[in-house]
Formats: structure tokens, C-alpha cells, sequence
């Protein structure tokens, strides 16, 4: 499998993500999250628009499905699905909806945004691709912190670490929105359980870089990328 990185759509995102409106409740949701997927599709996932469909692929999994805005606006800067697709969000037939479907838009793995369920698909994803001896593509999960909220992410956090699921790095966008938080900052609840961790300025796209590939063998890697509260 061939994929052409590193690539830079710096210049071309913002004006992607200005054509998406419609869902301006959850820009914030959106500008959290740009910063952490240029950086994966610029630099670090090896997949492409002719690779969708490779046993070979790294995986990229949205659990913070709502407010999907960012991530439209990355798969068309990267040739996944036309500019024009972003003019119609959520459109009578518009293949964009507020949540992303695997079946209606090219490059996306899961259908999303009822929040709990990406890191458990991911850390599925993970042992599925080890069960078949594919050990090279990895999974990263994106979620956010307010999600960590949902108790079924704390079996999956579990499981991964117990199994030592090596292939699956979750990124954790933390704007503080969480209603509980962790004691001792989230990366915490994390480690406890076996993960490797990195925290770091989720707007700094060389730390970002770095703690997305910073993971470590036989133990799943976490990147809690931290973005200042916009109030």
C-alpha cells in the first residue's frame, strides 16, 4: 500500500470549513478538533482516497461524531469527497449528515455521534486486525472529554489495557466541557490501566506530531490534546 505523506491543507481548510453552516451550535466542537485532524491526515494516517477499502489502512475512528464540521472539511482537502459536498450539509440529498454515515461518505469507518461508542469500536477494531495478522495498520480514535462521561468507554479503556492493545492510540480533545473530570487530569484514568500517554497543546501541531506517534510497544497510547476553554 502507497500513500503520499506528509501534505499541508493549512491553506485550504479554512475556507472548507467556512462553507459548512447549519450546525453552528456545535462549532466549537468543530474548531476543537481541527488542529489534531490535519495533523492525522497531513502527517500520520497512512490512507488515502484509493486506499479505503485496503486491509493495509490505518484506521481512523470520529466517536465525537457531533459536530462533524472539521472533519468534512479534512476529507475534502484530501480528495476524499468533492468541495462542493460541503454546500449542502445535512441537505434533503446531501450525503452529509450532523452525524457522519460509513455508508454515505467515502473514508469514514463508523457511523457516529452518540457518544460511548467509537473507543469500544476501536479497541474491536484493534483485535480484529491482530486476530487476521495485520499488525502494521493502527487505529486511532478521536473523542472528547465530556465523553469520557460514558461508562462504557472506562470497559473499553480496560480491555485495551489488559490485552495490550498496541495498535490503538485514542486522542482525547480536552476543552474542559467534561461535567466530572478525573482526578489527576485524564490521562490518569488511562495509565492506571496500562496505556502509554502523552499530553500536550492540542493547538501546537508539532507536539501533536509527536505524541501521535509516540506510541510504545504492547501498550495501546493515549494523546490528551488540550485546547484552551473559549468560555
Amino acid at each position: 500500500m502507497t500513500t503520499t505523506l506528509p501534505t499541508d491543507s493549512s491553506a485550504r481548510l479554512p475556507a472548507l470549513i467556512r462553507r459548512l453552516t447549519g450546525d453552528e451550535k456545535h462549532a466549537p466542537s468543530a474548531h476543537s478538533t481541527v488542529d489534531v485532524l490535519q495533523v492525522l491526515y497531513d502527517r500520520v494516517l497512512r490512507v488515502s482516497p484509493d486506499t479505503t477499502d485496503d486491509p493495509e489502512r490505518d484506521r481512523f475512528l470520529l466517536s465525537k461524531g457531533h459536530g462533524p464540521a472539521a472533519y468534512y472539511a479534512v476529507l475534502a482537502a484530501h480528495g476524499f469527497i468533492p468541495d462542493a459536498w460541503l454546500d449542502d450539509l445535512a441537505g434533503p440529498e446531501s450525503r452529509l449528515g450532523h452525524h457522519p454515515d460509513r455508508l454515505l461518505v467515502p473514508g469514514v469507518e463508523i457511523g457516529s455521534g452518540s457518544l460511548g461508542h467509537g473507543l469500544g469500536l476501536a479497541a474491536g477494531t484493534a483485535l480484529g486486525l491482530r486476530a487476521q495478522g495485520l499488525r502494521k495498520p493502527r487505529v486511532y480514535v478521536l473523542l472528547g472529554d465530556a465523553e469520557l462521561d460514558e461508562g462504557s468507554n472506562h470497559e473499553a479503556i480496560a480491555y485495551a489495557g489488559a490485552t495490550g492493545l498496541d495498535s490503538l492510540t485514542a486522542v482525547v480533545v480536552d476543552n474542559e466541557s467534561a461535567s466530572h473530570g478525573w482526578a489527576g487530569g485524564i490521562a490518569s484514568r488511562f495509565t492506571v490501566n496500562g496505556w502509554t500517554a502523552d499530553t500536550v497543546d492540542g493547538r501546537d501541531h508539532e507536539a501533536l506530531y509527536a505524541a501521535l506517534t509516540g506510541h510504545r510497544p504492547g501498550h495501546p497510547h493515549l494523546v490528551v490534546a488540550r485546547i484552551e476553554s473559549e468560555g
